[in-house]
């Protein structure tokens, strides 16, 4: 199949988690990725070899010492014919060696630039370190800890990382869409706070006008929960009458059956009691089984091997092979777009640091 972004070059600098994610994302839809790293040692990442693997498939890899003269003229030639340059330095490290998105804008002219970093390129947090949970934190994702003043668990899901990731394909195809336009690149500005920010809209925005946020979880029915052989399972009953009256009926609650939305959440600590009781009484795939016949929202809590042996992901065709640059095949998390039907996916593994030196530079 013809995939989305073919003919469409980015030349990668961004490292870790971020970069990597959104460069993923554009190889599998189709376009060249070159990542661009440290002779010695390259990313970072490849310190963890399976989380460098999983995000850095169907691109290659050639390494340049950017502190020597010989290296910013290799990586000035690299750009000359790229479409896309992405970074994920501090603000201004780039600008030192002669890459900031002013110098580059004047050589390559039609060139998009795409900067990732934690705070931006521009506010008074700007120079401050952090990491994926400081971010979550300052950008008011765990706002439930700061009301009451106690500490929650932390995330297994690097939030900041992915969403930036997802943000940055976004703007780069966005900027692409703009050149065609006007015949020139620009800057995309990619701050993970404000990706973070951004995704806090439905509960920042009645905040910000004297109000209180739609509490969905609120709901009794809207919850983890404990089945008879000790797995758990999700109900996602939100604010839904017509779900709330037929999960009654179901779980013996059927004199709590009528309660509308408003008296379900006064008496939520109560009803969600009663609901994990209930629950108690049959195993997981029992309720499920009832559950999927009655059309409730429900779903199972998937340890990792549960997901990938999942026959719903299965048959969406989500996981694929490949080969690694040894040969060895290697099962990859496939992109999660459908085209006409088709899913875009990659032609070849990871690449070992500066295995593409030779053809690509």
């Amino acid at each position: 199949m013809s995939l989305p972004l073919s003919g469409i070059r980015v030349v990668s600098m961004a490292e870790q988690y971020p970069g990597p994610y959104a460069t993923l994302l554009m190889a599998d839809l189709g376009a060249e990725v070159v990542l661009v790293e440290r002779p010695q040692g390259g990313d970072p990442a490849r310190q963890f070899p399976e989380f460098h693997a999983a995000l850095n498939r169907n691109k290659k890899a050639v390494t340049i010492d950017l502190k020597s003269e010989q290296g910013r003229m290799t990586l000035e030639r690299l750009l000359a014919d790229a479409d896309i340059f992405m970074e994920g330095f501090r603000p201004g490290a780039m600008a030192r060696l002669g890459f900031g998105p002013e110098q580059l804008a004047i050589r390559h002219p039609r060139l998009v630039y795409v900067s990732i970093s934690g705070f931006g390129q521009s506010g008074p947090y700007r120079d401050r370190p952090a990491h994926d949970l400081s971010y979550q934190g300052i950008a008011g994702l765990l706002f439930t800890a700061a009301r009451t003043v106690s500490p929650s668990a932390t995330s297994d899901i690097a939030i900041g990382d992915l969403t930036a990731g997802m943000f940055a394909t976004i703007g780069s195809l966005a900027a692409l869409l703009e050149r065609a336009r006007t015949g020139k690149g620009g800057h995309v500005d990619v701050s993970m706070t404000d990706c973070l920010v951004s995704t806090m809209t439905a509960l920042l925005g009645p905040v910000m006008n004297g109000q209180e946020p739609a509490d969905i979880g609120a709901e009794p029915a809207y919850g983890t929960f404990i089945c008879g052989d000790d797995k758990l399972l999700t109900l996602s009953i939100a604010h839904e009458d017509w779900f709330w009256m037929p999960f009654c009926q179901l779980v013996g609650m059927e004199d709590k059956s009528a309660l509308r939305r408003g008296e379900r959440v006064r008496q939520a600590e109560a009803l969600t009691s009663r609901i994990a009781m209930a629950l108690r009484a049959r195993t997981r795939h029992e309720w499920g089984e009832i559950f999927d016949a009655a059309g409730i929202p429900w779903g199972p809590v998937n340890d990792l091997n549960e997901v990938i042996s999942d026959v719903h992901f299965k048959e969406r065709g989500m996981f694929g092979q490949l080969p690694d640059a040894n040969g060895t095949l290697r099962w990859h998390v496939l992109q999660p777009l459908l085209f006409s039907g088709q899913r875009p996916g990659p032609v070849f593994g990871v690449p070992s640091l500066g295995a593409d030196n030779e053809e690509v530079l």
